[in-house]
């Protein structure tokens, strides 16, 4: 028995849940893959699976053994890269992921850029506002925002955002500036509940106002709109808000009361390992990230 090509096979079950499903991914019959199921059992000693009529599952001898195997295959996928040479030019699928926003405005024209730069290359992107699991989603490559937790990924620091109270020049005109942070109680707020879902708004040296919105929005767009038309204030990201910025649409108040800027962090789980895939989009990611004067 090819012990590696068991190895991928019982891999590709215990992905799949289905002896039927794995074996149409590997081009293989359904017995084939399940002899080659049941001579990596034999051979090890212990069930792998749980079958039933209607589920494959693992067992937990199969749950350990599912972990070692992903790791020597891609141990044994890297050294044939570096032999192949991919370690040298970019080739491949690149798998990028970044919040919703941020992905759209500032990670995407990088993507594009990466992929007329190396035309044999393919990307796919993840733009979301949740966790993303850099290693069970396929991530190659993630921009963070905000503190980073140890999680012995490469790390590079392309920038920072900072938490910004902004609001139109005719609505500032009409309404006041607010000179310190209490003065927000006396002006129309639009809060955007998926980027400051409390209504404790913090400020430097331990200022705090509860807000009470007149508008609550469940996008950050919609925030921000409301604040272009010169509704109400609004507080968002402030790289949200670059294009409004510098056309005068909008402009931040309260500037003197912000807390510390968040850093924005190029992560990629490869290290010094990293393919070159991976390593000339990190290179030129954190170059245009740097170079853009909204998020430094």
């Amino acid at each position: 028995m090819d012990r590696w090509q068991a190895m991928r096979i019982f891999a590709r079950v215990a992905e799949t849940e289905s002896f039927a499903e794995a074996a149409r991914h590997m081009h293989m019959s359904a017995p084939a893959v399940t002899r080659a199921v049941a001579a990596l059992e034999d051979l090890i000693g212990a069930r792998l699976f749980v079958r039933t009529t209607r589920s494959v599952k693992l067992t937990e001898a199969g749950i350990r053994y599912f972990d070692d195997c992903r790791r020597i295959l891609a141990d044994i996928a890297e050294a044939e890269a570096a032999a192949g040479g991919s370690y040298a030019t970019p080739t491949g699928t690149l798998a990028i992921t970044a919040s919703a926003l941020f992905g759209q405005i500032y990670v995407l024209p990088i993507v594009t850029e990466f992929l007329n730069t190396y035309p044999a290359m393919h990307a796919r992107t993840l733009f979301i506002d949740r966790p993303v699991n850099i290693v069970e989603e396929g991530m190659d490559v993630a921009v963070r925002i905000g503190h980073l937790r140890d999680s012995g990924f490469a790390a590079i620091r392309v920038g920072t955002v900072r938490h910004v109270i902004c609001g139109s020049p005719q609505y500032l005109e009409t309404h006041g500036v607010p000179a310190v942070p209490a003065d927000l109680k006396s002006h129309r707020i639009a809060a955007s509940t998926s980027a400051w879902a409390s209504p404790e708004w913090r400020f430097a040296d331990d200022h705090r106002v509860t807000i009470d919105p007149v508008l609550q929005c469940n996008t950050n767009e919609a925030a921000i709109s409301l604040a272009r038309a010169g509704w109400g204030l609004t507080r968002v990201l402030h790289y949200q808000i670059g294009s409004a910025l510098l056309a005068g649409e909008l402009k931040i108040v309260l500037s003197d009361y912000e807390e510390p800027p968040m850093p924005i962090h190029i992560l990629h789980p490869q290290g010094r390992n990293a393919p070159a895939k991976v390593r000339a989009f990190v290179d030129m990611a954190a170059a245009r990230l740097r170079g853009n004067r909204l998020l430094n």
